[in-house]
């Protein structure tokens, strides 16, 4: 059987015309005579057909999308089999593809581009839920339709190469300019495969471009393996630190360090989305639907004239609420990475870190203190701590430390920061140029360096403090640019073994 217009597939669907075509099916536009309704069909290519892997995976895709029901989910209406091809019905969704209104729009609205991500990671939960791992997650794969809502489609990855992917051992591993670093080595995958491409899927919204290029999808699968993510905010200026930060977890290399559910992500989601239609002092096209939707938690939090219809009337009076109101919000709620939360003293303004900002520094030692802790003082959550290594006799060397990467630099005047082991003293010190060494060459305790500070290159920032539970350590004035702020640790508390921070700001 030949397919053209006008085609009766399963004695209901009558074929329109095609919209879509990939290695494995082709995907119609249709009408279901039966209810007279748009429908879209995907029909199984023949040579595909013949495959008995290939028609078990089609089969599987139908039995697994067949129970999912979410509104950001596209929705299933039939499965069958016609002359010996197997097709499955789907809602038909009149719009266009994210991919779509990315090339045509370029980046977008910061508000918009949360909301879209926020609407498929609710969809992706569901299917998490119910044991199902997208896999292919791309904005070709998210249709917009005529109300600006985003649904989810395709989930049959377990399909054959296309042009846009990749092959492993027989395996689909999903378009390689979203593919996460494990599937690009053929390793297993779970929900948090899809959290990296959702991840790499915002921040193409955000910037209007993919992360890598190479001149192979090969290539962009192996710069998804090697290579850091570019920095957001380096591309898009006016994102908020929380943002990059929600991106920068959701593409960490290894699964384990991402988000540990889509549940988690929509709530980091709900809280940036708030705050990007604060920051903005309106919310406009799907975020103003999305910012309706949030929890009585969130939404309490941001004033009603954001989301209201009628906050075109009240936009400046909004300013002022979102200045009192707001600002309280992101100050006291939890901003994961973001080197930006807790209380703000008057006169100053947090600086945004990345949230690989802080490294520790141990010239005088083995050049090594805990260093996977360290970004658990910029992590926003006081329960979770860097420590030193344990001294059992004092620190018995001039110091240790943990510099905070201020790139490309910042003219700081304070530092803040919170511990559970308050009585050790601190002073801070600057520096720019390459990154310091973390260990002075041939140097042992002490190292022949005066007991007052680091080694040489560091200028003294501040005097010698006595950490409190709360200490705020102010620097010299008038302040300079530096890139590298170092928290040098001079001495323990009585009685302690190791230094405890559990949160570290950096003021301007």
């Amino acid at each position: 059987m030949s397919l053209n217009d006008g085609t009766l597939i399963g004695g209901r669907y009558r074929l329109e015309t095609k919209v879509g075509s990939g290695g494995m099916s082709t995907v119609h536009r249709a009408l279901d005579e039966k209810l007279n309704r748009p429908v879209a069909v995907k029909l199984m290519h023949r040579t595909s057909a013949a495959d008995a892997d290939q028609l078990e995976r089609f089969r599987r895709e139908a039995r697994a999308v067949a129970n999912l029901s979410h509104p950001h989910l596209v929705g299933v209406i039939d499965a069958g089999e016609d002359d010996g091809r197997p097709f499955i019905v789907f809602e038909y969704v009149a719009g266009e593809t994210l991919k779509a209104r990315i090339v045509r729009n370029g980046r977008l609205e910061l508000a918009e581009a949360v909301a879209y991500a926020i609407e498929i990671a609710r969809g992706l939960s569901v299917a998490h839920q119910n044991g199902i791992v997208h896999r292919d997650v791309k904005p070709q794969n998210v249709l917009i339709d005529e109300d600006g809502r985003a649904k989810l489609t395709d989930f049959g990855i377990a399909r054959s190469l296309d042009e846009d992917g990749l092959t492993a051992d027989g395996r689909v591993l999903g378009t390689t300019d979203y593919v996460s670093p494990e599937q690009a080595l053929g390793q297993p995958t779970g929900p948090q495969s899809d959290i990296y491409a959702l991840g790499v899927v915002l921040f193409e919204m955000l910037t209007g471009q993919v992360p890598f290029k190479a001149e192979s999808p090969v290539g962009v699968a192996m710069c998804h393996v090697r290579d850091p993510m570019p920095d957001l905010r380096s591309l898009r200026p006016d994102a908020s630190a929380t943002l990059a930060a929600i991106v920068d977890r959701c593409t960490a290399k290894e699964p384990a360090d991402r988000y540990p559910d889509c549940t988690s992500l929509v709530a980091d989601l709900e809280q940036a989305l708030a705050l990007e239609a604060s920051r903005a002092g309106e919310a406009t096209g799907e975020a103003t639907s999305v910012l309706s939707t949030l929890p009585a938690a969130s939404k309490e939090r941001l004033p009603r004239r954001v989301w209201s219809p009628r906050r075109r009337y009240l936009i400046a009076f909004l300013a002022a609420i979102a200045a009192l109101g707001v600002i309280a919000f992101v100050a006291t709620s939890i901003q994961r990475g973001t080197g930006v939360r807790g209380t703000t003293p008057v006169g100053l303004q947090q600086v945004p870190l990345s949230a690989n900002a802080a490294i520790p520094y141990d010239p005088f030692g083995d050049g090594e203190e805990h260093g996977a802790e360290s970004a658990r003082v910029l992590d926003g959550d006081r329960s979770t701590s860097w420590e030193s290594e344990t001294y059992y006799s004092g620190l018995q060397k001039p110091g240790v430390g943990l510099m905070i990467d201020a790139a490309p630099s910042v003219k700081a005047r304070a530092v803040g920061l919170h511990t559970s082991t308050p009585g050790f003293t601190i002073s801070v010190w600057g520096a720019n140029g390459a990154q310091p060494e973390g260990k002075v060459s041939g140097a042992g305790p002490a190292g022949g360096t005066p007991a007052a500070g680091p080694p040489a290159g560091w200028t003294s920032l501040s005097g010698e403090y006595k950490a409190t539970t709360r200490t705020l350590i102010k620097l010299k004035s008038p302040p300079q640019a530096y890139r590298w702020y170092l928290l040098w640790i001079n001495s323990l508390a009585p009685g302690e073994r190791t230094v405890s921070l559990s949160e570290v700001t950096l003021l301007r």
